[in-house]
């Protein structure tokens, strides 16, 4: 028994610990290792929002679905999360009218999350 509890420890130690990834609408996989993400459980919209700082780049998870938008500034991520509705603020400030919004990674290519 100590020897089978012991290779269980051993296999725990030396297992590599790999980054989360996810799969993101028009983009592929995108490895979350340089991101902040947060479980968002006060949202009917929001799942998830994950948050790269030095590429001011996001990742959220919306009704399951994850989008990325670039050049977000700090400011308007803290103000996601500190938005009475997260959908509204969204909606407003990140997603935007149309297909390009101001935040759209279309149109805001400056990001090595790829």
């Amino acid at each position: 028994m100590v020897r089978t509890a012991t290779a269980l420890l051993l296999r725990l130690f030396t297992a590599e610990v790999g980054s989360e990834t996810v799969d993101v609408r028009d983009r592929g996989t995108i490895d979350l290792k340089t991101f902040e993400c947060r479980d968002i459980n006060r949202s009917s919209l929001t799942q998830r929002v994950c948050y790269d700082k030095a590429q001011s780049h996001m990742i959220i998870s919306i009704k399951g679905v994850y989008d990325q938008y670039c050049e977000l500034p700090t400011q308007t991520f803290d103000g996601l999360m500190a938005a009475p509705s997260m959908g509204q603020f969204f909606n407003r400030n990140i997603r935007g009218p149309g297909p390009d919004g101001p935040y759209q990674c279309r149109t805001h290519r400056n990001s090595n999350h790829q």
